[in-house]
């Protein structure tokens, strides 16, 4: 059965949907030999044959889920121009090619879906599908119902309204707050230039879950493979309702730097370290 081009290649593992069809605007597509020039060309899995940079290109048969606890300090890209650490470093040791779901912030930690199921990925980044990502704010000072109320109303950023599916008080820190925040969209810092927006600027960001999925367990540059119903509730994804899973606020953090990039899976440290679970503040 034909497909879109940019689709068979984000199927591939090869990049998103969006990238791919980047790919094709920089002529580095080629169908049967021949170097495709056009959006919405077709191809058939089964007869044609697809390269990218002179690579063939084949499906995968049985695309890889995770769940990535992203340490603060550490880009959502697969390199990074200035030299910083890159999500990318943590997943060398896996072998195989991976991409992050959407973003999150440089100084933010917390739940990051890693995959080569690129159809997926598109679906739970693009707002049209409206998945749920819940966010963890420690704000600074104690914010007045006045404020929340109008976070919950919605606020008018530069590119229009950005209204959260909720918004909640979680618990009290000493001079802070921490706000539960739920949102259905992934523009750049939207956390952060929503609270700043009403007068109570973020001071630490942690996202502790993605569509349903969360990092409970997991310790700061750790990640698991996804279990079939995790996969299957993120195929569901876009009639997902916002997640109302308890919250648990990170650990208290003992160092700035991010940790080292060897790539942990749970099983390895939970047996280093007995199996014991994170404390919650």
């Amino acid at each position: 059965m034909d497909e879109r081009l940019h689709k068979f290649l984000a199927r591939a593992g090869v990049a998103s949907r969006r990238s791919a069809e980047r790919l094709i605007d920089e002529r580095r597509v080629a169908v049967n030999n021949r170097v495709v020039t056009e959006q919405g060309t077709k191809v058939d899995p089964d007869k044609d044959l697809v390269t990218v940079d002179g690579k063939l290109i084949q499906p995968r048969e049985a695309p890889s889920y995770f769940i990535f606890y992203k340490p603060p300090g550490v880009v959502t890209t697969m390199d990074d121009p200035l030299g910083r650490p890159s999500v990318a470093d943590y997943f060398k040791k896996l072998g195989r090619r991976l991409f992050p779901v959407g973003r999150l912030d440089y100084d933010a930690e917390g739940a990051l879906l890693v995959t080569d199921d690129g159809e997926l990925a598109h679906r739970l980044a693009h707002p049209r599908f409206a998945v749920p990502r819940t966010y963890l704010a420690k704000v600074k000072g104690r914010p007045e119902p006045a404020a929340l109320e109008r976070l919950r109303r919605g606020v008018r950023l530069d590119e229009g309204l950005a209204k959260p599916l909720s918004v909640r008080v979680h618990s009290l820190a000493e001079k802070n707050t921490w706000l539960a925040i739920v949102v259905s969209e992934g523009r750049p810092h939207l956390i952060k230039r929503l609270c700043a927006a009403v007068g109570h600027p973020v001071v630490r960001l942690f996202r502790p879950s993605y569509a349903g999925v969360d990092v409970e367990g997991l310790r700061p540059g750790e990640m698991r493979a996804l279990r079939a119903g995790e996969v299957g509730s993120l195929q569901a994804a876009s009639a997902a309702p916002p997640d109302r899973a308890p919250l648990r606020l990170p650990a208290r953090r003992h160092r700035a730097r991010a940790p080292d990039a060897g790539v942990r899976s749970r099983s390895e440290t939970g047996a280093r370290r007995g199996g014991g679970k994170r404390r919650s503040h």
